[in-house]
């Protein structure tokens, strides 16, 4: 399958890939499907979605302190391990049962794409979803797939688990309190993976949920109840 021109990933036995487009993604994408019996192309017209964009003034000379060599190393060990658990590419079809939000309860505290502009300079975009709950609440595997990282302790986001849904399709988890699964572990629909917390960069509890398809960035409420068609 082909994105753009280029191509970017395979269907599975039964036929099923999954594509998806980031929070700044342009207006029309070209799909182009190759299979042993022809092509099919396909012009997608891409929504445009509206964010919270906060323009903040006065604050200026808001720069970051020299990390410690220490720190930089560490920074850099925790990066590697999450870049190679996104570009985990699964042999799996869990996408196409659709997703389930991953609390039962719980409130939504910081939607995503929201981005902060100070004195005109514009910050990285939030590219997750904030669900606040209570610490302990417990959080479900949204759907299917393979866990490809499982670890506390992680500088910003605490406690972080990965899941591979299939094709590059990669769900996250952070600031948990405690972890359940393991890293390798093939998960169902609503398995327990963990609980709600506040550890790393966290304000409060909550859940933030993301989702990325080969490094474009997805808002993970759009993936709840879309299944594949029949």
């Amino acid at each position: 399958m082909f994105l753009d021109g280029q191509e970017v990933t395979r269907a599975s036995a039964s036929g099923a890939f999954v594509i998806g487009f980031d929070r700044d993604a342009l207006p029309d994408a070209m799909v182009r499907v190759v299979a042993p019996g022809g092509e099919s192309v396909q012009v997608l017209q891409i929504a445009p979605a509206h964010y919270d964009i906060q323009h903040i003034r006065g604050l200026g000379g808001r720069g970051r302190g020299t990390a410690s060599p220490e720190l930089e190393a560490r920074i850099a060990w925790e990066t590697r391990r999450k870049r190679e658990a996104l570009d985990s590419r699964a042999d799996r079809e869990d996408f196409t049962t659709g997703f389930m939000v991953p609390l039962t309860y719980r409130r939504v505290s910081g939607r995503f794409g929201g981005q902060r502009i100070y004195g005109g300079v514009p910050r990285r975009p939030h590219y997750g979803l904030d669900l606040a709950a209570p610490r302990g609440t417990p959080v479900h595997a949204p759907a299917g797939g393979v866990v490809t990282l499982a670890e506390n302790g992680l500088l910003y986001e605490g406690g972080l688990i990965l899941i591979d849904h299939g094709q590059g399709l990669v769900s996250a988890y952070l600031h948990l309190s405690r972890i359940d699964v393991l890293r390798g572990q093939v998960l169902r629909q609503g398995e327990l993976l963990g609980a709600v917390g506040a550890t790393g960069r966290a304000t409060g509890p909550h859940l933030c949920w993301r989702m990325t398809w080969r490094d474009r960035h997805m808002d993970p409420m759009l993936m709840v109840g879309a299944q594949a068609p029949a």
